[in-house]
């Protein structure tokens, strides 16, 4: 479950923004906030779901995109060849030309409180550094920073292992890859300290672009293999008035997709885990009667609900196995009504797992829908340097009751595009 997120020099961000989902004390709504269940300590509630809002170009994307920096360094494979991390530093101040994006996730991960902070050019990782809280006491595990000498670790005294293995996990870990990493992959079965943090490093927040239509490729050959997985997703359409009864699959020779399955659980696939020539057929069901519609009829809406279905679906049930999770949506409105993004939005504060879900969006609607408080709605803006700047509407004076839309529009809360007449 991710508490706060930090990014500086990053795209469009220049100085340190920070992104939090801890609940503001005081507000109503208590159904959109959870309880995090954290070994030998309390810590404030946090939020169910965030909404990002700001203009065209204010930064919304490269926020998703900083989200999944972790994630995509952590998943890498040692290799000999040297291909670019995915950062980039903000290009409108040379002084940050060399200097390294730093990334800072602060996160929940069975039972258990972390916080992880990287460091790291295009080139290589430049620091690198994990702290866990067992019963709320701040303990280091490990730290890492290159020097024009080498990569200086500092190990803290509770990290598991002996010096010898530690010396083995050093030697080991390449420029571009993490040494959470090298330990995990070289450890014995006993040794699980460090586990649950990368498992949620890799696992713990699923990220989905604008583009539905990989996904929704993934979801026809899923189907082909494991349809009992996807029995439900006439069901989802349902609730938010799509009328799809039946959803039928011929199977494609070529297709070699593959998932592990455990105890019913899906693994997390992504977009590539598809095959495009897979045929689908779709029953719809009217007062007239039903009939059947092959996928390319569908309209762009209804292909994207069933793309989105995969990421809701596996952020669902893989709660268990990867503690509390995080679904990330970039364009969560994306060819779909006002009407079907609340009712995503209400069923997600409905459902009885512990996940998270953060999207960026234009549409406004929620703002008047009294679903949502104040500290759920954050906004993108650019300063005159081309900088973003990141922060919540509760940051800004108002009452609770207040109509947010309105005053967006009023440009109280500012994060409006400057539109110059001719």
């Amino acid at each position: 479950m991710l508490i706060e997120f930090s990014i500086s020099n990053f795209r469009s961000f220049r100085e340190k923004q920070t992104f939090s989902m801890v609940a503001a004390p005081r507000l109503h709504k208590r159904e959109n906030l959870y309880k995090p269940k954290v070994k030998g300590e309390k810590i404030p509630d946090l939020l169910k779901v965030a909404a990002i809002y700001g203009p065209n170009a204010s930064g919304k994307s490269n926020l998703i995109k900083a989200l999944e920096i972790v994630g995509k360094i952590a998943s890498r494979q040692p290799s000999n060849k040297i291909n670019p991390l995915p950062v980039a530093p903000f290009r409108f101040d040379p002084l940050l030309a060399d200097q390294p994006t730093r990334v800072q996730v602060h996160f929940i991960s069975k039972e258990q409180r972390y916080e992880f902070e990287l460091a790291a050019t295009p080139e290589r990782i430049v620091e690198e550094r994990l702290v866990a809280f067992p019963n709320g006491k701040e303990t280091l595990l490990y730290e890492r920073r290159h020097l024009s000498s080498g990569d200086v670790y500092t190990l803290g005294e509770q990290l598991e292992g002996e010096q010898a293995l530690h010396d083995v996990w050093k030697k080991l870990t390449g420029s571009q890859v993490l040494f959470i990493a090298q330990a995990v992959a070289n450890s014995s079965e006993d040794l699980k300290q460090l586990k649950a943090p990368f498992e949620w490093l890799t696992m713990g927040t699923q990220i989905v672009h604008d583009d539905m239509r990989p996904w929704a490729r993934a979801v026809q050959n899923i189907a082909i293999k494991y349809p009992h997985f996807v029995s439900d997703i006439p069901l989802f359409l349902q609730e938010i008035d799509v009328p799809i009864i039946k959803i039928e699959l011929e199977p494609n020779i070529d297709s070699d997709i593959s998932i592990e399955t455990e105890n019913d659980e899906v693994e997390v696939l992504s977009p590539e885990d598809s095959n495009a020539n897979t045929k689908t057929i779709l029953t719809h069901k009217t007062a007239l009667g039903e009939a059947s519609f092959g996928f390319d009829e569908e309209s762009g809406g209804t292909k994207n609900l069933i793309g989105f279905w995969l990421p809701w679906r596996t952020t669902m049930i893989n709660n268990e196995k990867y503690g509390s999770r995080t679904l990330v949506v970039d364009e969560l409105d994306s060819s779909l009504h006002p009407e079907i993004v609340a009712a995503l939005v209400k069923k997600h504060i409905q459902c009885s797992t512990h996940s998270q879900l953060i999207f960026t969006t234009h549409d406004t609607h929620l703002m008047d829908t009294k679903l949502l408080r104040r500290d759920q709605f954050w906004l993108t803006e650019r300063d005159t340097n081309g900088a973003t700047r990141l922060r919540s509407i509760h940051d800004f004076e108002g009452r609770q009751s207040e109509d947010l839309e309105k005053r967006y529009y009023e440009g109280r809360y500012r994060s409006l595009p400057i539109l110059h007449k001719g």
